[in-house]
């Protein structure tokens, strides 16, 4: 009897346990907090520097030599190549992946170049020219891959060219002058942004300055009175440069 009362005992307590685990409440399901994920944000102004080469094609065309010249004469073309050094600024908008931006660039440079004078009336000495300064004044827009964009710029451009009648033999200049060139750029350009504000880029630039009339004088150290010399000139500018810009504003934003 003893043992009888005692298997029941034992079968009433561990029944009573099952039913209280039972009530307990399930363990809830958490989801887990969804990744962060840092993507770069172009927005904001930026300034910086650049660097590279260039190359202005002249083609070069007598109109007036101590008289009208008709027809015309061709006198030859040659590239005027060299180095280059400047600044730039501007600002950039992002929206989604798409960015806009307005720029700025100034640049010394130092394109010299010359060939020998075809005319049959200015014959004997050479054509020398030189842009030491150019500026950029363009619209880009691009498209951004996080931390990679790419991007195509177009406005206005502006060069300051020195032209020169040179003799070859000793290289002094016989006739002199300057003019300063407004046309147009397109360009074309990828930048990657390696550090907190920081963004490295490549960029290739062409520039179409069309064809203005040049007006050549005599230099005041031949003595005598100043005789003039118009040459129809024709340019187009090749640049390439290394960019290095730092942009004002926070580097990354949270995307969920």
């Amino acid at each position: 009897m003893k043992l009888a009362l005692s298997v029941l005992a034992a079968i009433s307590a561990l029944m009573a346990s099952e039913a209280s685990a039972a009530d307990l409440a399930a363990r809830p399901y958490t989801k887990a907090p969804p990744a962060v994920v840092a993507v770069y944000n172009w927005t904001g102004f930026y300034v910086g520097l650049n660097g590279g080469g260039g190359s202005s094609h002249k083609c070069w065309d007598l109109t007036n030599f101590l008289g009208p010249v008709v027809p015309s004469q061709a006198e030859g073309c040659h590239d005027a190549t060299g180095g280059t050094v400047g600044g730039q600024v501007g600002y950039r908008w992002q929206a989604n992946d798409w960015v806009l931006g307005v720029e700025a660039q100034g640049n010394w440079a130092n394109f010299r170049g010359s060939n020998p004078n075809l005319s049959a009336l200015a014959g004997g000495v050479s054509d020398v020219t030189k842009i030491d300064s150019f500026g950029l004044f363009t619209g880009q827009v691009g498209y951004a891959f996080n931390s990679v964009l790419l991007y195509l710029k177009g406005g206005a451009a502006v060069v300051r060219d020195k032209y020169n009648l040179q003799a070859p033999a000793t290289g002094v200049n016989l006739w002199e002058g300057t003019e300063t060139r407004w046309g147009g750029a397109i360009g074309a350009g990828v930048e990657f942004g390696f550090a907190p504000n920081w963004s490295i880029a490549a960029e290739y630039d062409h520039l179409f300055m069309g064809r203005n009339d040049v007006t050549l004088n005599t230099l005041p150290a031949f003595g005598g009175p100043t005789l003039t010399s118009v040459h129809s000139i024709r340019q187009d500018v090749d640049l390439g440069t290394v960019r290095v810009n730092y942009r004002f504003g926070g580097p990354v934003v949270a995307k969920y």
